[in-house]
């Protein structure tokens, strides 16, 4: 079990996170039922296990729904049932994502149209559903998952980085329209956070040292880094801020 930094504005309140049972996402959701939150979460792949442990760690057991989140129907579907058993979704957190390769040579428009539905679309419409009861309760918070893959203008997989791009420019739109409802809308900006996925798919000894030698702080991060960052983004700590881009990512971005 993790310690996390108390948000006291979090207890009780309606958070619904989009892969909410593996990776980043698993932490979110434990860093969440630690402020006491009602936490609810979608997730293709069964993730009743993980609702147990937390279950017995926290004595809140999150609400799973599974839910493919290309569907749009069954995605809108999943915020009501939530909204019923929870009351409205006033804390929103788009997590879910799949950064498969894929470069520009080899991307069929199916890859293309699969990656943007996965790692786009549902952070409007999620964002959608959830905006009249957010502005019934009079606030709200919406936080998206972006990357620091675009800011780098990372190789090989241009379709996840054009989402990835996308994200930040719904966040600002979302921002202005529903600010005097008093929703915010931020975009978080994880680096190379070191998931189980990350090492068994992606990383090797000379490419994390690699990565390492171009951040300022050199030291891996950890899904608890973007859980506390989420966190506060949800809370009042960050009341007057919206439209923004928070990157976490150890100073990577700045190194170029």
């Amino acid at each position: 079990m993790d310690m996390f930094s108390s948000f006291h504005d979090l207890k009780d309140a309606s958070v619904f996170i989009t892969g909410g049972g593996a990776g980043i996402g698993a932490s979110l959701t434990e860093g969440f039922l630690a402020q006491g939150a009602r936490v609810a979460f979608v997730q293709r792949s069964d993730a009743q296990g993980f609702c147990d442990e937390m279950a017995q760690a926290y004595d809140s057991k999150p609400l799973f729904i599974q839910c493919d989140i290309t569907d749009v129907g069954a995605l809108k579907d999943a915020m009501a049932q939530v909204a019923e058993a929870h009351g409205p979704v006033t804390r929103l957190v788009n997590n879910a994502a799949n950064d498969t390769r894929h470069t520009m040579a080899e991307t069929s428009v199916e890859d293309w149209d699969k990656g943007q539905a996965i790692n786009l679309r549902p952070h409007f419409f999620t964002a959608q559903a959830a905006a009249p009861g957010m502005k019934a309760a009079g606030y709200g918070a919406i936080v998206n998952f972006s990357s620091v893959s675009y800011m780098m203008g990372n190789a090989g997989y241009p379709g996840y980085v054009a989402a990835k791009a996308g994200i930040t420019g719904l966040t600002r739109g979302l921002a202005r329209e529903l600010g005097p409802d008093g929703i915010r809308v931020n975009a978080l900006m994880p680096g190379w956070v070191l998931t189980d996925r990350q090492m068994d798919l992606w990383a090797t000894p000379e490419g994390l040292k690699a990565h390492l030698d171009r951040q300022c702080i050199p030291e891996h991060l950890a899904p608890r880094d973007i859980v506390e960052a989420t966190l506060f983004l949800s809370s009042q700590s960050s009341r007057m801020m919206t439209g923004q881009a928070l990157v976490v990512d150890g100073g990577v971005v700045v190194s170029g």
